[in-house]
């Protein structure tokens, strides 16, 4: 696999406390509930990893309204996860990023990479991690140079901004990416 990153997906890199961040990729905790969007296909639960990391899929087979669907299912999560209601400011800022960053991967490969396969929100007591997977073979990056005025292109730059690190996924031999991002949990 690779990443557009110098260390392992799921690893923040050195925090300047010097505690170190766990891997992103634990097993599933439990599918979540659709939220009453269509019906998607959810992983089925499978035993807490350690460390509390709770984990939700949402494969995009056959749907159409994808990122509606994302950004429903993964509100549904944060509900779940005590992130909804907000009970200040900066927590219901914190859920506001985490689903406009949703919104901007899964936009992203519907514009790009012959749209998603799977949205898989991964978190844990420090960080929520967004992952979406789609067959394309593009590289995303920010627009360079940013232009604010100019219609479009602001997504990963928008990505970039709101979160502590993103990067790609590849695997050998397999076609399409998954496409990450990391957020900070709300304190």
């Amino acid at each position: 696999m690779s990443t557009t990153r110098p260390y392992p997906p799921g690893d923040r890199g050195p925090e300047p406390s010097g505690a170190c961040g766990t891997p992103g990729g634990a097993a599933p905790a439990a599918a979540g509930p659709d939220g009453g969007v269509a019906a998607p296909t959810a992983a089925a639960p499978a035993p807490p990893p350690s460390g509390g990391a709770q984990e939700r899929r949402l494969s995009f087979e056959d749907q159409s309204g994808v990122v509606p669907m994302a950004r429903d299912f993964t509100r549904q999560a944060l509900y779940d996860w005590g992130w909804l209601p907000a009970a200040t400011a900066d927590r219901r800022a914190a859920a506001e990023d985490v689903l406009l960053v949703v919104s901007e991967l899964v936009t992203n490969a519907c514009l790009h990479a012959e749209g998603p396969d799977l949205l898989t929100i991964t978190s844990d007591r420090k960080v929520i991690r967004l992952e979406v997977t789609d067959r394309g073979t593009g590289q995303p990056s920010p627009r360079t140079p940013h232009r604010a005025g100019r219609p479009g292109g602001h997504g990963m730059f928008i990505v970039q901004r709101l979160c502590l690190d993103w990067g790609v996924l590849r695997t050998p031999d397999v076609a399409g990416k998954t496409v990450w991002a990391e957020l900070g949990t709300p304190s």
